[in-house]
């Protein structure tokens, strides 16, 4: 790694420091320490086979946490590129130098206007009409958090290596009691006690077509939402009716373009994997999916599955337009008539 690189790559990861510091108290204390763990593993470029000791990721989570308060009260860094320096946010501009070089970035907002940056090697670019998408394979600076993807304006990203690390934070949870549920049915279709890394490599290959039908999803629902989605989103802020809004946009995405794609080719192993990652909120609002898989996965019948998707679109379609007529409510007074609305609109 040359110079430049190095520099690029260390500013990079020091405005994801900051953005955990100032965020990294948002999640539960299970789900912290598990994304910690995951995070030590890939800093120290561990092998999911290799062991973590206590000890070890106690000394280095004291150190990251120490880090991360000296940080919190910092402001973003501009990147350093060949000619200038760029704002963290101005990725077009940031993309148009990195791409000849075979990288690719990003910085966005995540849940809870958590600002989320990633730099990594670019594996491809596709631009299929409308968006691109990125597919970026090892990635050199993440976040705490690092979703498998991200829709930002006109560009979808995908994290190859963040997917896969998914993949097996999930199945190393499932193997703890092996229930047998939607997500252990996935993982049936795998090979994953006798090669688990071939096994990681062929879930990725086919379920990252999941993620991205998800993200075309995002994309189109964002086009008929606007911006004014995103400014009631920042004007929600940390509250359970931002969770709701971000679900139901999800739920839209999904049953718009994931779900009838999956129905279409009648996928069985990518319905399991997608009905076994639903959870929290999108769990709690849409219970009739999870009745419909259950009747789907008993008789075989796609039927009852296709007519609740359906009846997803029009739903959630509908439920999204609501909220959008909070956009000049106030804030407190839409946080609450917010999640007044919705919970009497569970489907």
């Amino acid at each position: 790694m040359n110079s430049s690189l190095r520099q690029l790559c260390c500013t990079v990861q020091r405005n994801c420091h900051i953005s955990d510091a100032r965020h990294g108290t948002d999640y539960g204390l299970c789900t912290y320490l598990l994304k910690m763990r995951e995070y030590y593993r890939w800093e120290n470029g561990l092998d999911y086979t290799v062991s973590l000791t206590n000890e070890s990721v106690g000394e280095w989570l004291t150190e990251r946490e120490a880090l991360w308060e000296s940080l919190s009260g910092d402001d973003y860094s501009p990147l350093p590129l060949p000619d200038g320096e760029f704002d963290p946010f101005d990725v077009d501009a940031i993309n148009s130098r990195l791409e000849p070089l075979g990288l690719v970035y990003s910085a966005g907002y995540g849940v809870q206007n958590k600002p989320l940056f990633f730099l990594g090697h670019l594996e491809r670019r596709e631009d299929p009409g409308g968006v691109s998408i990125w597919v970026a394979g090892r990635e050199l600076a993440r976040d705490l958090m690092a979703p498998a993807a991200m829709c930002q304006g006109d560009r979808i990203y995908i994290r190859q290596e963040s997917f896969r690390r998914l993949l097996w934070e999930k199945l190393e949870n499932w193997r703890w009691h092996r229930p047998d549920n939607a997500l252990g049915r996935a993982f049936a279709n795998y090979d994953f006690e006798h090669d688990l890394e071939r096994a990681l490599d062929e879930m990725v290959d086919k379920e990252l077509d999941v993620v991205l039908l998800h993200e075309q999803g995002e994309y189109q629902a964002g086009r008929e939402l606007g911006e004014g989605w995103n400014a009631l989103l920042s004007e929600l802020g940390h509250s359970p009716a931002e969770l709701m809004a971000r679900a139901i946009r999800d739920h839209w995405a999904d049953c718009q373009v994931t779900l009838p794609a999956l129905l279409e080719r009648q996928d069985e192993a990518s319905i399991h994997f997608y009905i076994g990652g639903l959870g929290g909120m999108r769990k709690a609002l849409y219970p009739s999916l999870k009745s419909a898989y259950e009747q789907w996965h008993a008789d075989g019948d796609w039927s009852a599955l296709g007519e609740c998707v359906r009846a997803g679109r029009r739903h959630w379609s509908s439920l999204a337009g609501r909220l959008m007529e909070f956009q000049d409510v106030a804030p407190d007074l839409a946080r609450q008539q917010i999640k007044d609305l919705v919970e009497a609109s569970t489907l």
